[in-house]
């Protein structure tokens, strides 16, 4: 079993998944990636890392993609814009926090 596999069993799993509606998992070595519904913290994305302490990253970002505008003929560039970051979290808290900051609920 990988790292990002236990991650997402700490998070609830299948039944993570079909509360959520997160989608485009990644295996990132050491930590798990994925999009996340729409939600209350506007983030649309989350890595979860291990860190050396035995405890858990947990980075909700939101991903702007490039926007050309013809009016003014000017280009935003692609950003990526931190919504909120914690670090240390013990696998016992990961639903806790996800739930907190996206408001969605991860089980029944």
């Amino acid at each position: 079993m990988t790292i990002a596999q236990t991650i997402l069993d700490q998070l609830g799993g299948n039944k993570f998944i079909a509360m959520t509606g997160s989608k485009n998992f990644a295996d990132c070595g050491r930590s798990l990636s994925m999009r996340l519904a729409k939600n209350a913290s506007r983030a649309n994305c989350l890595k979860i890392t291990l860190n050396g302490l035995d405890t858990y990253d947990m980075e909700f970002t939101q991903y702007l993609p490039g926007k050309y505008n013809a009016k003014s003929n000017t280009f935003r560039s692609e950003q990526i814009v931190s919504v909120a970051k914690f670090d240390g979290v013990c696998c016992d808290q990961l639903q806790g926090i996800f739930t907190d900051v996206t408001k969605l609920y991860t089980r029944l």
